[in-house]
């Protein structure tokens, strides 16, 4: 192996830079044939990269369409701002600082929304 270094070493840029290019080729060509023989082995085991690639990235072929969810409306407004948060989730920046300075969540309540109004059919 040392010998091998030495003659690298002793090699003009010129050399080493189109040494350097058929390598990447040699290794261009190899990492095709490679993912060429994947695909064939996926498109065996089922479905193949047609199939995923019809679904999307990051969609699972076999997974189903989301439920339509009904619209939530905000509970709570930023009175600086007028964002708005439905109670749902994590709590919002504004309203986590405000907390922190010693309101409560209730002096943020938007109105009047009593449960009535908000019923469904």
């Amino acid at each position: 192996m040392p010998a091998k270094k030495l003659e690298l070493e002793s090699m003009s840029l010129d050399d080493l830079w189109s040494l350097h290019e058929e390598i990447s080729g040699i290794l261009s060509d190899r990492i095709k044939a490679e993912k060429h023989e994947l695909e064939k082995r996926l498109a065996v085991l089922g479905g193949g990269v047609a199939a995923l690639a019809a679904s999307g990235p990051g969609v699972s072929p076999t997974a189903k369409a989301r439920r339509k969810y009904p619209r939530v409306l905000p509970k709570y407004r930023n009175p600086q701002t007028s964002e708005t948060w439905s109670g749902r989730g994590k709590r919002p920046r504004w309203l986590v600082a405000a907390m922190k300075s010693g309101r409560r969540i209730e002096d943020f309540r938007i109105g009047d929304a009593s449960p009535k109004l908000r019923q469904r059919a």
